[in-house]
């Protein structure tokens, strides 16, 4: 077999060596017995997109990768691993930040790549029906015949699935109004470690179960695997109007944006991006963002036409009261796409001025923005780094974007040694280390933080009854007592902990 290239960073972990590969070959003999020739795969050259998630920094391969196609070979999948006390971690799109959808213990992913179907949309009762893999874009798409969308618009959701949203309870910029994953899945079924299917929720609101729907969202994996949801769908605003406004700083925005919400106003998103992300965008977009600029602030409304234009100047005047120095309207649907364009495009964009960043996903109070966002550059500049900010603004929702030289030998450890710093600030200013990118194995040293010893094991026994032995995308959301890991300072290096 030709040999796998080289690995930056670690492959395997300590606590979880690879299964020879004879083991591995038989054990997908059986499981293409249960999904197909197609659906199993376990050579190495095979595994390779499957070693990381969209954070990259570590990689571990997995023993198989499994693609079941409905609930009842889920079933199959998990008794046989069950059987072969295998561990097995879901995965939708791999576009997650936080390490979330990693074979830390190698054993079984189980990808709803081909879970992928919409089984349903009731335009009556504004919801819908979809299997796990379904592409979060693709159902708005799909429910706009009937004038409805779905709400929750994470920057990735062109490609990325409900499954990953749900399990890590994304938001998106139009979270501010209509919240995140978890106010707009009505109900689930899901798959115990034991292979047993679980319904949860349903069409109607309330009931006299136990709610156990909301401990499965943002769960990252770890209680069950979802293969099916019913969501709520959204009907599509009568109008909307989409504003950007420039700044010298991004103090003097984020002020504004307090003195937006102060107001009494709640737009459908107010976001924001600083000068470097600008100067990064705008020669893709070509949308006119002033590259001299220290930051814009993307401001949209929506709801009934009547009182747009008023809402609309209000916003102004407090934009300039605040020092914008520029202030518009997007014109027309062309242009409002294109300024999204810009926000949503900020991620790809930072390929243009670096070769390596790592984003992180902190909160703090809207009050505590500006701080937020020195305390970030002091970071930085104490690091010896350049950091790039694009905000939820709105509800406090940072996505710092620690850029560093992949060919510099320990750039991208003082990469991650910043981007913890930034998660212990934002959590000193009254805030969390995620708002909607999870923890995964990224942040779960750093969950001590803003939990006690208490607190984290009443979580552990939650996850105790759902899954005793530990099997479900294990080694994700509570701490190992290891500080957390970064990469060495060379290519080929195993690896450090800090």
């Amino acid at each position: 077999m030709t040999a796998l290239p080289p690995r930056t960073f670690r492959e395997v972990p300590e606590s979880g060596p690879r299964r020879p590969a004879a083991e591995r070959r038989g054990l997908a003999r059986e499981l293409a017995r249960v999904v197909g020739e197609g659906g199993v795969l376990w050579r190495d050259p095979e595994l390779l997109t499957y070693d990381a998630d969209g954070l990259v920094l570590e990689k571990f391969w997995p023993d198989l990768v499994v693609l079941p196609r409905d609930t009842e070979e889920v079933r199959a999948v998990l008794r046989l691993a069950a059987r072969e006390a295998l561990p097995v971690t879901a995965r939708g799109a791999g576009t997650g930040l936080a390490g979330g959808c990693l074979a830390e213990q190698g054993g079984i992913v189980l990808s709803v790549a081909r879970l992928d179907r919409i089984l349903a949309i009731a335009p009556d009762d504004r919801l819908a029906v979809a299997q796990p893999g379904v592409v979060n874009l693709d159902l708005t798409r799909a429910a706009a015949a009937f004038g409805l969308y779905y709400a929750p618009d994470p920057s990735s959701q062109m490609s990325s699935t409900l499954g990953g949203n749900l399990a890590a309870n994304a938001g998106g910029p139009h979270c501010l109004k209509y919240g995140q994953t978890h106010r707009h899945v009505l109900g689930c079924v899901f798959v115990t470690p034991e292979g047993e299917a679980v319904r949860v929720g349903g069409p109607s609101v309330g009931g006299p179960a136990l709610e156990l729907l909301g401990l499965l969202v943002g769960s990252e994996g770890t209680l069950g695997v979802v293969t099916e949801l019913t969501v709520r769908l959204t009907k599509q605003p009568e109008a909307v109007r989409t504003f950007l406004a420039s700044f010298e700083s991004v103090e003097a925005a984020s002020q504004a944006v307090s003195d937006i919400i102060a107001a009494g106003m709640v737009p459908a998103a107010l976001e924001m991006i600083d000068r470097l992300v600008i100067q990064a965008v705008e020669p893709f977009v070509n949308v006119g963002l002033p590259l001299d600029a220290g930051a814009a602030l993307l401001v949209e409304l929506d709801g009934p036409r009547a009182g747009l234009d008023r809402r609309g100047r209000e916003i102004r005047g407090l934009c300039e009261g605040r020092g914008a120095t520029a202030f518009r309207e997007a014109r027309d649907d062309a242009e409002r796409a294109l300024l999204w364009k810009a926000r949503k495009g900020a991620f790809g964009a930072m390929g243009r001025i670096t070769s390596g960043f790592a984003v992180m996903d902190g909160v703090v109070p809207r009050s505590r923005l500006p701080e937020a966002l020195r305390r970030v550059a002091e970071i930085g500049r104490h690091y010896g780094l350049t950091i790039a900010n694009v905000l939820h603004a709105g509800d406090g929702n940072l996505h710092p974007h620690v850029l560093y030289d992949v060919d510099d030998p320990d750039a991208a450890g003082r990469a991650v040694r910043a981007a913890h710093d930034i998660l212990r600030a934002c959590v000193e200013l009254g805030g969390s280390i995620s708002g909607e990118h999870g923890v995964g194995n990224e942040k779960r040293e750093l969950m001590t933080l803003l939990y006690t010893p208490a607190d984290l094991e009443a979580m552990a026994r939650v996850k105790r009854v759902c899954d005793p032995d530990g099997r479900l995308n294990p080694d994700k959301i509570f701490p190992t007592g290891r500080e957390p890991y970064v990469p060495g300072p060379a290519a080929g290096a195993a690896g450090t902990w800090i």
